[in-house]
């Protein structure tokens, strides 16, 4: 795996050792951030949950964005966030090694708003975390931001937000979320 663009382009990242975690696809995530735009990172506060190697907020603090919050609940993929962040010199990024849907929580709670909102659950499991989700997600989106959601081609995320676009990437799908 590889940062795709940006100050960190070229360079290769770890990912978590074993079949736990599922890191995106270098042509995934250059498919994502296409599809967010050429800017969509810039200055941004990201919020990477399940973030597993850390690869989606990796490439948006590559592409300039201004902080990351990595939230994965694996203990080695939270080493390998940390790993990858000090191996890029990136240090405006925080790693919580927790539940995703405890993290988001309690951003909600307190208010806790982002730019780029990032959300790559296994696949198959997008489904059965979508309504616990549901009522935390709106919340933590700045008024004018982008959530953008990875799941299993077949799996149709359904949000209280404005869907932009939906692609089909071989087994994936990415969708677009914004405010109305």
């Amino acid at each position: 795996m590889r940062i795709i663009a940006g100050s960190r382009k070229g360079a290769r990242i770890f990912a978590p050792k074993g079949l736990d975690t599922r890191p995106t696809a270098d042509r995934v995530r250059e498919a994502a951030f296409n599809l967010l735009g050429p800017d969509a990172a810039e200055d941004a506060t990201v919020l990477d949950l399940f973030a597993g190697s850390g690869a989606m907020g990796l490439e948006a603090l590559s592409r300039g964005a201004a902080h990351a919050t990595f939230v994965e609940n694996d203990r080695e993929a939270c080493r390998t966030i940390n790993r990858n962040l000090d191996k890029l010199g990136l240090d405006d990024a925080t790693v919580l090694c927790q539940d995703a849907l405890t993290a988001l929580r309690a951003d909600a709670r307190q208010g806790t708003r982002y730019d780029l909102v990032l959300v790559d659950p296994p696949y198959r499991r997008f489904s059965s975390l979508q309504n616990a989700m549901i009522r935390h997600l709106p919340d933590v989106l700045a008024p004018a931001g982008t959530l953008l959601v990875e799941t299993a081609a077949d799996e149709e995320p359904e949000l209280p937000l404005a869907k932009r676009k939906s692609r089909l990437y071989g087994a994936a799908r990415l969708t677009l979320f914004e405010h109305e």
